[in-house]
């Protein structure tokens, strides 16, 4: 677990999470609507940091971007969690965090970035689940592709708050925002 970003203390040793719109008043020992930001001690804690639950390398109209980077392949990674809970999600089995014991395997942001390289894409994808619950396992691996020279690119629902897309704009290139209802 990570401290997360984005968050103030209540009263009682709640916190307040301030990534999406939902903003959840979290109490000690409990998780917010998205199952992975969790209430330690007064602390919000991301439970999902540098744990990743699916990697692939797809092409980038998968996103789909047809006119960003076209015909190129992308490194595209997910951890668990979502903000949302659509009944029609074809990767709830990845993205709905409830009565989870298995949050995937440790990879870090540097091991993606590299991996990107190594694999020849021009471009990383935060994609499969929903990036905005894993900000800051999401925001740490963009600096540091961005850095690299590679593109960060966000396939999301969009449902993310002012405060957290202010800080993902530096180093976001693109995105595809999913309409869901």
């Amino acid at each position: 677990m990570e401290k997360a970003l984005l968050w103030d203390r209540l009263r009682n040793g709640s916190v307040k999470c301030l990534l999406c719109p939902h903003r959840c008043s979290i109490p000690i020992g409990q998780v917010g609507i998205c199952g992975v930001r969790k209430n330690v001690d007064g602390v919000l804690m991301s439970m999902n940091d540098s744990l990743t639950i699916a990697q692939a390398i797809d092409p980038i109209e998968k996103k789909p971007l047809a006119e960003f980077l076209p015909g190129t392949r992308t490194y595209s990674f997910a951890a668990v969690g979502c903000n949302l809970h659509c009944p029609w999600c074809q990767n709830h089995d990845i993205s709905q965090a409830k009565e989870r014991t298995h949050f995937g395997r440790k990879i870090l942001p540097l091991e993606h970035v590299q991996e990107a390289i190594q694999q020849h894409t021009p471009s990383i994808s935060y994609t499969y689940s929903e990036p905005t619950v894993y900000f800051e396992y999401a925001i740490s691996t963009m600096r540091l592709a961005k850095q690299k020279g590679l593109k960060n690119i966000w396939v999301t629902n969009g449902f993310m708050s002012q405060e957290a897309l202010h800080l993902i704009l530096p180093y976001l290139d693109a995105a595809n925002v999913d309409v869901k209802g």
